[in-house]
């Protein structure tokens, strides 16, 4: 049986999956691109840079999903956050440009997850770092990255009060 949009593997997985970009803009509501762009915590990155981190790491979250919805147990290879960030211009892009591409990227890919079938959830890969991982658990780990983050967003605008 296929998941229908009312179903899911666990609702609240679902629910955080499918409300990440709403909640990543609502976290920047408001700023300026001066404010975007300060490094109000020493040593972190800036709200833009950690946008510009969940939009690259979206994109590759969403090819790991449809690789492991599609092949049978493919490695999947680790990415380096830093050198991303050193290298894909995280201080020049357009935030809006950015949030609009992770807003499609999980409405895309939400419904591609709702066509599995339970058991495809239990489809394997592995993971370069990780080792072996289903794909509920790359799903998960998606659905969490937004949330985690947006934690460091509110405390990089609590401390440029």
């Amino acid at each position: 049986m296929s998941l229908q949009p009312s179903e899911s593997l666990d609702a609240d997985l679902m629910a955080a999956f499918a409300d990440g970009c709403t909640m990543l803009r609502s976290a920047i509501s408001g700023l300026s691109d001066e404010q975007l762009d300060l490094v109000p915590i020493p040593g972190k990155w800036s709200i833009r840079q950690v946008v510009c981190h969940l939009t690259d790491f979206e994109i590759i979250s969403a090819a790991r999903i449809q690789r492991i919805i599609a092949e049978e147990n493919p490695t999947l290879f680790d990415a380096d956050p830093d050198t991303f960030a050193s290298r894909l211009a995280y201080g020049r892009r357009d935030v809006q440009d950015d949030l609009a591409t992770i807003d499609a990227l999980r409405r895309h890919m939400l419904r591609m997850i709702r066509c599995c079938e339970l058991e495809d959830f239990q489809r394997t890969c592995v993971h370069s770092v990780d080792g072996p991982m289903t794909l509920e658990a790359i799903v998960e780990r998606t659905a969490r990255h937004i949330p985690h983050h947006v934690r460091f967003i509110e405390e990089k605008i609590a401390a440029m009060q």
